[in-house]
């Protein structure tokens, strides 16, 4: 993963729509990752809502499996941790 200073530095707001802010960066990061970068928003939104030693380790059981539909792993894998708790 690219440094803040990297991507600020490269950052061209014409262009970039998603990257402004380090929280969307690490989204989009998550979405290239799992291969899923058409749902890049869902990915900005986790990470900026949730814990990153969530993420990060969920994204390690993903990586480490060598499974096809990565995205749904990571989902899956977030709702075992117990990330997903139905409110009351």
């Amino acid at each position: 993963m690219d440094s803040i200073k990297k991507i600020l530095k490269n950052f061209n707001p014409l262009e970039d729509k998603y990257v402004s802010r380090e929280y969307q960066s690490y989204g989009v990061h998550l979405s290239e990752k799992l291969d899923d970068t058409s749902r890049k928003s869902l990915y900005i939104k986790m990470a900026k809502d949730l814990p990153r030693p969530v993420l990060e380790q969920a994204l390690r059981f993903v990586t480490d499996s060598g499974a096809r539909k990565k995205g749904a792993l990571f989902m899956w894998k977030l709702k075992e941790m117990g990330v997903f708790m139905k409110k009351k």
